[in-house]
């Protein structure tokens, strides 16, 4: 038998054993792995234990490898043909600070009805990721419970320290090159919905380049009484500076600041237009109402497809209570870049450094404090794997499931292409509103139902 002909077995035997797997998923949500406090090493360790005890059960050479930190747990299905895709999720999860605004043992995991008449499974690490990470490892329990193999080859990656920076996983990737790269393509679960009805895949990550620079003066603070008008004041030249970087029609201004820019095509802008989003209600949500990028293009094609420069934080002078008149000697700013697909991180931090020395005096100074830098990641839209998912993830919703990009950078995703050279499709069924990192983190059990039944399909459609 076929692959699609088993497809409705495997789904109907995910229907039937929906309150086992929400059993599974209770066990592992009770496990109290918060990656960043040293005292829950040892759960941690116990939740990647688990989850290659799980992955063994279901014939996969699994095993939670050991890090300088938490353990990342791999684990290969056998070979087979077709496609072999690599999946990513973390099993670690945020703190549960401040506990008071719980209204249950966040790791004592309670299924609920909201105000909205859903049903929600409540617990740190519902939504983010563990719930999501399972949706996937269920699907492979379907199939390989009803047909005995899977539709794909299928590796796995869980990483343990997703929450708490995440240092160790591209040591590990790097060491690991060889058996990693192996795959075709990358499967990360730890993203949204477009909206609760539309299934969406994201194909379009913002690189970062992140600067701190300090302006220096005089050699020392000075009377603004004395010394004003006489004596340069670097607040106002950082000012200056941080001015120039944007022209009035909100473009950014830096010499070749565009060049490697291109633009979204006509296709794809056309699907954004057609989301339906209400860019109005978005800014209205942070109290704003007029948009500020380039006057010329859509909030939506700012935020995914546009690269920006932004004043993350200023610092000079007297700030204290009260009022101390003085020229101080230095100020001091933090401003980053999103990038689009195309822009080198080295370039831009290049043409802002030359910048800002343009504009500084001869009788002052400037100090440069690089805070990393990542390049954009875009997946062809054209390419096979990701038409063949977005087709599976139709067949689940009876919509046409969508492209979407992302305004932030999700660093796995670069990791994957810089030391894999491997494409990453983000595929998520968590919502905006599920209060992660926030007390009382919630998951819909639709959605998770739903996912378990999307990758079993996404598999499946993957296969060919």
């Amino acid at each position: 038998m076929t692959t699609t002909s088993h497809l409705d077995a495997v789904l109907a035997h995910v229907d039937a054993g929906l309150d086992q797997s929400l059993e599974r998923l209770y066990a592992l949500l009770r496990i109290k792995s918060i990656s960043t406090d040293p005292a829950y090493a040892a759960e941690c360790r116990r939740a990647a234990d688990w989850i290659a005890a799980e992955l063994t059960g279901l014939g996969f050479d699994a095993a939670a490898r050991p890090t300088p930190g938490h353990p990342v747990v791999v684990a290969h299905g056998p070979e087979q043909a077709g496609p072999h895709v690599l999946f990513y999720a973390h099993y670690d999860v945020q703190p549960v600070d401040p506990i008071e605004l719980w209204h249950t043992d966040p790791f004592e995991p309670v299924l609920k009805t909201d105000a909205s008449g859903r049903q929600i499974i409540v617990a740190r690490g519902a939504s983010d990721d563990k719930g999501q990470m399972l949706t996937f490892i269920e699907a492979c329990r379907a199939w390989k419970t009803v047909t005995g193999a899977l539709p794909v080859r299928v590796s796995l990656m869980l990483e343990g320290e997703e929450e708490s920076g995440g240092k160790n996983l591209p040591p590990f990737m790097e060491a690991n090159r060889a058996e990693l790269a192996a795959a075709d393509i990358a499967l990360v679960c730890d993203t949204d919905m477009w909206d609760r009805q539309t299934p969406s895949i994201t194909t379009m990550l913002r690189g970062l380049v992140a600067e701190e620079i300090e302006i220096t003066c005089a050699d020392k603070d000075l009377h603004s009484g004395m010394f004003g008008n006489a004596a340069r004041n670097p607040n106002q030249l950082l000012a200056e500076i941080i001015a120039s970087l944007r022209a009035p029609d909100g473009s950014v201004t830096l010499p070749g600041f565009y060049d490697d820019v291109a633009e979204i095509s006509p296709e794809l802008k056309a699907q954004w237009a057609g989301l339906g989003f209400d860019q109005a209600k978005f800014l209205g949500e942070a109290g704003l109402s007029v948009p500020a990028g380039e006057q010329d293009r859509s909030v939506l094609e700012m935020l995914w497809a546009r690269p920006t420069c932004e004043i993350n934080g200023m610092i000079g002078g007297y700030t204290g209570d009260g009022f101390k008149t003085v020229i101080p000697a230095k100020a001091s700013a933090k401003i980053s870049f999103r990038l689009v697909s195309g822009m080198q991180p080295d370039k831009i931090r290049a043409a802002f450094r030359k910048h800002v020395q343009a504009m500084v005096p001869a009788d002052c100074s400037v100090k440069f404090h690089a805070h990393g830098g990542s390049p954009a990641i875009t997946v062809p839209s054209d390419g096979v794997h990701l038409r063949r998912a977005l087709d599976g993830l139709s067949g689940e919703w009876g919509k046409q499931a969508v492209i979407t990009g992302s305004g932030g950078s999700i660093p796995v995703a670069g990791d994957f292409k810089r030391i894999l050279d491997l494409d990453t499709l983000l595929i998520g069924f968590a919502h905006v509103d599920d209060q992660i990192h926030s007390p009382n983190e919630k998951y819909d059990l639709d959605s998770y139902h739903r996912g378990i039944r999307s990758w079993v399909r996404v598999l499946a459609s993957l296969a060919g």
